[in-house]
């Protein structure tokens, strides 16, 4: 059952591979985007299937912290990202593609409930518009964080 899908993308003028190098530098990530209050490395001294680190956000006014995998990876391409909390897997692709501007960044992230009870349904269903929405504003602004470094560094 996936409770929330969402994808967003941008124009970065910024070259794939810097726009790629920026995405997949988790130490840095803190740094450049806004919503990440800390980086905590797990496994996985680069960035590959088998990565895990902590993550935490400020989210929704509260400090959240997720821990996160590499589940996929097309180096210089897209990168799939899984967690699970509260009984809910999460997954995130980030992809970057060549554009006129000079890459495409997107975002897709979802949420699916893993065997719910109809307890976690029926809490799901009043809570998902909120988290949606919150999910969806902290989307864009990575992806405005990784385009303005981007766009700072390689311009």
């Amino acid at each position: 059952m996936s409770d929330m899908e969402l994808t967003l993308s941008r124009e970065v003028a910024a070259s794939p591979e810097l726009v790629w190098a920026i995405v997949t530098d988790l130490d840095r990530a803190p740094e450049i985007c806004s919503g990440i209050a800390r980086v905590e490395r797990l496994a996985g001294p680069v960035y590959d299937v088998g990565t895990r680190w902590r993550e935490t956000r400020t989210m929704l006014g509260r400090e959240a912290t997720e821990e996160m995998e590499v589940v996929g990876l097309e180096p210089g391409r897209s990168a799939t990202l899984a967690a699970e909390a509260h009984g809910v897997v999460y997954r995130s692709v980030l992809r970057v593609e060549p554009s006129g501007a000079g890459s495409l960044l997107s975002m897709s992230f979802s949420g699916t409930l893993e065997s719910p009870s109809w307890l976690q349904r029926a809490a799901a269903r009043l809570t998902s518009r909120m988290g949606l929405a919150a999910t969806r504003r902290a989307m864009q602004q990575d992806l405005d964080d990784i385009a303005a470094h981007a766009e700072r560094v390689g311009g």
